[in-house]
């Protein structure tokens, strides 16, 4: 093609030697069809890629493999499941971040569940319960990393009106903010039972996590001391 305009004999400007390039035919497609088509494959594939990974975010599917059904008897009983409020957290709200960049991590990172799932590691009651303290402290340390992000989509210090909450528990948060703890170092068990061992467990998950600079050393009282204050408030209420 000639860089010179038919009618003038002028180099044609900018704009239009653009155009000219987008209308040009390739072999068999002009430029502008394939970027049109290119932008639509691009919007179904983003739209299809959105609705998958939606999919995988719900209750339904995370119990549709055998091996989280314990996990999800056990979480019928807690008051995230029933409550006097309605209010129904589901297994994606307390393990899937709902920021986009932490979401798609937590995504590569699960697919080593589905290896586990297909080799069977806790397919029985037996390995279910050798693996069941190694489980807890991997959702353990992600929670304590993140400062408890999850449980914060719903629970913050700043929405609480500690004059209504009952004295013990009003004191326990207010200790909490002074310092510096998060949910996790006192509500572990709080949708699943506890495994045995699991406080020396965790002592071992938040002193690695420190000993990395993975998160800041604690001051004021022990996360040991904490957990058994809530734990004499809980049974005497």
């Amino acid at each position: 093609m000639s860089d010179q305009d038919n009618n003038t004999g002028k180099k044609p400007g900018f704009l239009r030697r653009i155009s000219a390039v987008v209308r040009s035919p390739t072999s068999a497609w002009s430029l502008g069809t394939l970027l049109v088509g290119g932008f639509v494959a691009g919007i179904l594939f983003w739209g299809s890629f959105h609705w998958a990974l939606e999919l995988t975010n719900t209750e339904k599917f995370c119990i549709s493999c055998h091996s989280m059904e314990r996990n999800f008897v056990e979480y019928q009983d807690t008051v995230h499941y029933n409550n006097h409020s309605g209010v129904r957290a589901t297994c994606p709200d307390c393990h899937v971040p709902k920021e986009w960049q932490h979401k798609i991590k937590a995504k590569i990172m699960a697919s080593k569940d589905v290896y586990h799932h297909l080799v069977g590691t806790i397919n029985t009651e037996e390995k279910y319960q050798e693996y069941r303290l190694h489980m807890a402290s991997l959702s353990w340390k992600k929670l304590k990393q993140s400062d408890s992000r999850e449980c914060r989509n719903c629970h913050k210090f700043e929405y609480m009106d500690f004059t209504i909450q009952e004295n013990r528990a009003a004191a326990q948060h207010q200790t909490a903010i002074d310092d510096g703890k998060t949910c996790i170092d006192c509500h572990q068990g709080i949708a699943h039972r506890l495994p045995e061992g699991y406080l020396d467990e965790y002592r071992k998950v938040v002193d690695d996590l420190a000993a990395n600079g993975d998160i800041p050393l604690g001051n004021g009282s022990s996360v040991a001391s904490a957990k058994s204050e809530l734990q004499e408030h809980l049974s005497s209420n």
